[in-house]
């Protein structure tokens, strides 16, 4: 099949009989119908369809090494410096369609499944059997070109406890039988973002397990077709309200559903698991592969063209209300200008130092990639705000469209005029800026961003430890080592 389109997608999504509860509804199937996903599944059907743009045919897409169909470069094992700035070009190109505000476009998990397919001597460390799966089902999500979610951490009940101590055990997500074809699976996890629009389900390794015997259970990584038996996703309330474009402009495009996921009795076939109760190996699965390095990429790619999409949205801002010569919008808008070039750094110093890792992928710099996702999290905390601050009072009292092509448009372009747009260009402008900044949409991606990769602290705690600090220490030893030698002659003072 290849590379498939828009329309394939949301054929293949309309044959799934995916079980949702959502706004007291329960869904099996009509997921591409039903209003909470309708807009999300067009936009990635559009996606889909920027594969094959003339324009962007040639970054998009690459053959199959096993049928020579065009297939996603984001599923392209890079060998070459080349090759990862081609997969970083593709990335790009959805980041920029959807200005960097869909934290789960395709990409994303493509580039972790990439870089596990080629780890299987890792995999066979456990079993070699792993190794053989985890090959299959990249090729199998490859040729298909399916789209993956996937779930990591427990349910949020009590986490001063292990998984194995809460609910007797029942709570989160773990294996409660093995047969000859299998193992089953009963509990929750959290977070499956797009989950209801999503073809397959990645169920990784989450928090970092002790060894300990009672952790076995929890201790796994599989792939589950989305509507399969048993399993269920729990949604949270739709921030698409149904509202125009005018009047929600990102939300009513870019809304990606957030769900818990249910485990009832799944039962998971061997040949879609790729771990199984080994809570060590479990625990490098990310690392060890290089697959974070490589997601990382992705993800660093894609809040640069979010960072890029905010800094022209608050330029836009003050030219049209001629706020432009301010020092103190000035100093704001530095502010967005230094991180966009410092992510656009890392990015490049990332590439240029990359290297084959042992399985012979060639692997971004892991650092710089790591300084962005401790930094960037905090960092874009600060971007709403500084919307806020600019677009001020003018974000408080916006009519709708309704209103602008009704009784009052007359007063609305006399009043609501900008120094350089009419009144209905200048409401349509701060429409998109109150929906970055202060929509429950805005509020999502605050959050969303900040907990990207996990609880910063902990994150912050983990590049401390991994990052070799010791050529900076020695330097300083040398020095001080060199602090008594005699100042030389003619020299003193």
């Amino acid at each position: 099949m290849g590379a498939r389109t828009g329309q394939d997608y949301i054929d293949r999504l309309a044959s799934l009989g995916t079980t949702v509860h959502i706004g007291g509804e329960t869904l099996q199937g009509g997921i591409p119908d039903h209003p909470a996903f309708r807009n999300l599944v067009r936009t990635y059907a559009r996606l889909y369809d920027l594969q094959h743009a003339p324009e962007h045919r040639d970054t998009m897409l690459y053959p199959s090494p096993t049928t020579g169909d065009p297939v996603g470069t984001s599923f392209m094992v890079p060998r070459t410096h080349e090759d990862l700035a081609k997969r970083r070009a593709a990335f790009k190109v959805w980041a920029d369609e959807s200005l960097g505000t869909l934290g789960r476009t395709g990409d994303y998990l493509n580039s972790s499944l990439m870089a596990l397919s080629e780890a299987g001597e890792w995999f066979a460390q456990a079993d070699p059997a792993f190794a053989e799966n985890v090959r299959r089902y990249y090729e199998m999500v490859r040729e298909q070109d399916l789209l993956m979610t996937h779930t990591l951490i427990p349910p949020q009940a009590n986490r001063s406890q292990a998984a194995a101590a809460q609910m007797g055990g029942r709570l989160t997500a773990h294996i409660v039988d093995e047969d000859d074809n299998g193992i089953v699976v009963r509990g929750a996890r959290l977070l499956a973002t797009i989950g209801p629009t999503a073809d397959e389900l990645l169920v990784f390794p989450s928090t970092v397990l002790k060894g300990r015997p009672e952790d076995a259970p929890y201790a796994f990584a599989f792939a589950i077709n989305c509507d399969a038996p048993g399993l269920r996703f729990i949604c949270r309330e739709s921030m698409d309200y149904g509202r125009s474009r005018f009047d929600h402009p990102l939300g009513s495009r870019f809304e990606e559903m957030d769900a818990v996921v249910i485990f009832d009795d799944v039962h998971v076939p061997y040949e879609r698991c790729f771990m199984l109760r080994n809570p060590e190996l479990c625990n490098g699965f990310y690392t060890e592969t290089s697959a974070v390095v490589h997601m990382t990429h992705q993800v660093t790619t894609r809040t640069m063209a979010k960072t890029e999409f905010l800094l022209g949205l608050i330029s836009c801002i003050t030219e049209a209300i001629g706020i432009e010569q301010f020092p103190n919008v000035q100093a704001d808008v530095a502010e967005v200008i230094v991180a966009l070039e410092q992510s656009r750094a890392l990015v490049r110093a990332a590439e240029a130092d990359a290297a084959p890792n042992r399985f012979g992928v060639m692997t971004p710099k892991w650092e710089p990639l790591n300084a962005n996702r401790n930094w960037y999290p905090k960092l874009y905390q600060r971007f709403p705000e500084i919307l806020r601050k600019i677009g001020a009072s003018g974000l408080m009292a916006l009519p709708v469209e309704a209103d602008v092509f009704g009784d009052a448009r007359e007063d609305i372009e006399t009043y609501l005029q900008g120094a350089t747009l009419s009144g209905t260009e200048r409401v349509r402008l701060f429409r998109l800026a109150w929906d970055m900044c202060i929509s429950a949409f805005a509020g999502r991606q605050t959050l969303y961003e900040y907990y990207f990769f996990g609880d910063p602290v902990r994150m912050a705690g983990a590049f401390v430890a991994g990052y070799d600090r010791e050529p900076y220490k020695q330097r300083v030893r040398d020095f001080l080592a060199r602090a008594d030698e005699p100042v030389a002659a003619g020299r003193e003072g």
